[in-house]
């Protein structure tokens, strides 16, 4: 029997041959980073307007599945992008070696043989500039100012490849878990040939870069629909795209992409996460999710961005649910299959 991480390793590449269902989070060990701990890229649930290092004012209430920018009037950043660079001023991440290597000391202690090491990064550059400008304000900006947003997503990219720099010395990650949503749950909200002018090649950049030093694998979040500009996201290097909704046809875009991308996600947080949640439902939906899936170049997850739920218990009745799955059909008892990963995280 494979370990959890050997199995999302086979998973993921060409030609590789798991030998179960990968259970949603269980090979990656997500990691923080002086650059997000400082940055404020999300406040604790249940915090409202916290003001992150660019100024940006952020809430998580209760019963949500993550923190997003409060954009009332006062509260925009950018005021004048013609004039953006009066109002944008990248963090300084010239942290101590001491700290770094505190964090550092966290990678170390993971069981590699059982998990990847994760280096968690939110939000991604199309996220931080609505973030910056407001959601309304920045699609706008992309018709009527294509010059100013490019400017912006170019300086916004130069900061995280200063960071990736500094991740991939100092805390070398085995993937890195990029956040950045693309996309409502029934569409881009770029049309894909302006989602490429402006993206494909600043992930490239980025993506490239971790990726030529020692980073195996991308995990990119996107829980929304995203089936349009899925050849965007392999051109920018793209392992997996975790957050894949049930509107995208998951089947058929694997079907589709061959391998040439892995698919995590298929089950959405409204199909299993709410107030009377119950574990009959969760096995409906889960089981319904593994019949029309693969094990291979697909993982079974909850769409959002993190091990959890919004209501407690909902995660854990999953990934009871995907276990029982995989004794039934590949004959992984459930025990056996509890020795070779490391105990479920519940993040969020």
């Amino acid at each position: 029997m494979l370990t959890a991480k050997e199995n999302m390793r086979q998973t993921i590449i060409k030609g590789g041959k798991p030998d179960r269902f990968v259970n949603q989070y269980e090979a990656i060990k997500l990691m923080f980073t002086p650059i997000l701990m400082h940055n404020g890229g999300a406040p604790a649930r249940g915090i409202v307007n916290s003001l992150n290092a660019w100024g940006v004012t952020m809430s998580w209430p209760e019963n949500v599945p993550g923190a997003f920018p409060v954009h009332t009037a006062d509260k925009i950043v950018i005021k004048d992008i013609e004039h953006w660079q009066d109002y944008v001023k990248a963090p300084d991440i010239e942290y101590t070696e001491e700290e770094w290597a505190q964090f550092g000391e966290q990678y170390k202690n993971v069981d590699h043989e059982k998990a990847f090491t994760a280096s968690f990064f939110a939000p991604g550059l199309f996220e931080q500039v609505h973030y910056l400008c407001s959601m309304t304000a920045a699609l706008e900006y992309y018709l009527t100012y294509p010059d100013e947003i490019a400017d912006l997503i170019k300086y916004l990219t130069e900061w995280e490849l200063k960071c990736a720099e500094k991740i991939c010395k100092y805390l070398k990650p085995e993937i890195m878990f990029h956040h950045d949503d693309w996309g409502s749950g029934t569409n881009s909200f770029l049309r894909p040939s302006m989602f490429a002018d402006f993206f494909v090649e600043p992930y490239k950049q980025i993506y490239g870069y971790y990726h030529d030093h020692g980073t195996e694998f991308i995990v990119h979040h996107s829980d929304s629909y995203c089936a349009n500009i899925v050849d965007s996201m392999i051109e920018m290097g793209i392992d997996v795209w975790q957050g894949c909704m049930e509107s995208n046809d998951v089947p058929a875009l694997n079907k589709k992409y061959n391998g040439a991308i892995t698919f995590m996600g298929d089950i959405d947080n409204k199909s299993v996460d709410f107030t009377e949640w119950t574990d009959e439902n969760n096995d409906k939906v889960v089981r319904a999710c593994l019949e029309r899936n693969v094990r291979e170049h697909f993982i079974p997850c909850i769409a959002q961005g993190g091990p959890g739920s919004v209501f407690p218990g909902v995660y854990a009745s999953m990934c009871d649910v995907i276990d029982k799955v995989n004794e039934e059909k590949f004959g992984t008892p459930v025990a056996e299959i509890a020795k070779m990963r490391l105990p479920h995280d519940i993040m969020f």
